[in-house]
């Protein structure tokens, strides 16, 4: 069998990948919007909306919802990030027609009533709330905005206490028929799927969407800076950033691979640094975050008070080494690393589903499993070393915690003058 697509009447766009022999099925809609996409009095709107969609429609209630999906053995939820919103469904082959009609409902039929909002509103709060007391979360918030300051790319998904309490029944509609629009949205379905009847059923009930394009999303660009928050806490929690590529570039997969032999590891450069020769950490690893049209390298560690000051030189050693010189063993583990986690996540609908909606918003078309293969297998050694030269400059700290022995952002900074001569 072969994913199937098919563009409504309304250009919701309809894709479907059957896998043989399952009896289930990962339903959701994608929505190309997100905090980024918000106005300065919206912070947090897109993470409320996708709240309150679940709080009734002009069909069933919220308890109704939650009963349905559940009745079937089903699962029903939702997400919010900085570039998309998302409402997905698991589910039994028999329910796929349930899943899509629930998912449509609150799609297309919200109520946004003033009652459930005052509810929902307090929930949030209370998420702000829980967010702020888990340091090893609420300090990517922090790097975000110290990264991108003053442009909706670094606003908090969340959003601020000041904001949420603002937000009103006619924001949400105002927002919704901006942002969800049938262009904006994709219908993707994978497992115990049949591609014709999902699309006959999708043309009916998700016929009421609004229709043209959304407005256009705010530019990205990294600029790096400094935040630091002394607080009484146990460990510190510091994360780097340096520019990288957004998600279309073509270096996408070379800023993967940097990451992990940088710190995607136990057998990574950073995880043996620093961890296991020095024990300056329990928890270090680095990631590359990619965007629309932006992106940046991170790197991440959970360490003490002291041990925080002798945590830059290391980051920064580690980081000028791979200017230096890129082994083959590394290599062939961090390409290895990155291969079977995009064929294991084959095997699941769910991660199936998301990685085809992630390819339509990032690329607006598909890939073949070989192809992303390929792209990954094509990146080599000297490619490695001249990407880690280049993106050694405007390095971004953010840091919370007992934070005093940590090195000042200038001096971080002046260690990568070599990498920056390199990359010129």
């Amino acid at each position: 069998m072969t994913i199937e697509i098919s563009n409504l009447s309304n250009s919701l766009t309809v894709i479907t990948d059957p896998m043989a022999s399952l009896e289930s099925a990962a339903l959701g809609v994608w929505v190309s919007t997100g905090s980024r996409n918000e106005r300065p009095s919206e912070m947090g709107l897109s993470h409320m909306l996708e709240h309150m969609a679940f709080k009734g429609t002009t069909t069933r209630n919220a308890r109704q919802i939650a009963e349905e999906i559940e009745a079937v053995g089903g699962y029903l939820n939702a997400y919010t990030s900085r570039e998309q919103t998302a409402f997905h469904a698991r589910i039994l082959k028999d329910d796929v027609g349930l899943a899509l009609d629930l998912i449509a409902d609150i799609l297309v039929n919200p109520t946004f009533l003033a009652e459930e909002l005052e509810r929902e509103r307090q929930v949030v709060l209370q998420e702000l709330g829980q967010a702020r007391d888990t340091p090893d979360d609420i300090i990517f918030d922090h790097l975000q905005e110290a990264a991108y300051p003053n442009q909706p790319l670094g606003w908090a998904v969340l959003g601020e206490e000041a904001t949420v309490r603002a937000f009103t029944p006619a924001a949400l509609r105002d927002y919704s028929g901006r942002r969800y629009r049938a262009e904006a949205m994709t219908l993707v379905s994978s497992g115990a799927v049949d591609h014709r009847k999902i699309v006959t059923m999708a043309e009916e009930k998700f016929a009421r969407l609004a229709v043209g394009p959304s407005e256009p999303t705010a530019p990205g660009r990294y600029i790096g800076g400094d935040f630091r928050l002394e607080e009484d806490l146990e460990q510190a929690h510091i994360v780097y950033a340096f520019p990288g590529v957004a998600s279309k570039d073509p270096d996408f997969y070379l800023a993967q691979i940097h990451a992990t032999i940088l710190g995607g590891g136990m057998s990574s450069r950073l995880f043996q640094e620093a961890r296991e020769k020095r024990g300056l950490c329990y928890s270090i690893y680095a990631f590359a975050n990619n965007f629309q049209d932006t992106g940046f390298t991170g790197i991440y560690a959970g360490t003490g008070e002291r041990e925080a000051g002798e945590l830059s030189a290391v980051v920064a050693g580690e980081m000028e080494a791979m200017t230096a010189g890129i082994g083959d063993g590394e290599l062939a583990r961090a390409k290895a690393q990155l291969k079977s986690g995009l064929l294991m996540g084959l095997e699941r609908p769910g991660t199936r589903a998301e990685q085809i909606a992630g390819q339509i918003f990032t690329l607006g078309h598909l890939q073949s499993v070989s192809e992303i293969v390929a792209q990954i297998d094509a990146v080599d050694a000297d490619a490695l070393r001249g990407y880690a030269a280049r993106i050694m400059t405007a390095p971004t700290i953010a840091a919370m915690g007992p934070v005093k022995k940590l090195e000042r952002h200038d001096i971080f900074a002046a260690r990568f003058a070599s990498g920056r001569q390199a990359a010129e």
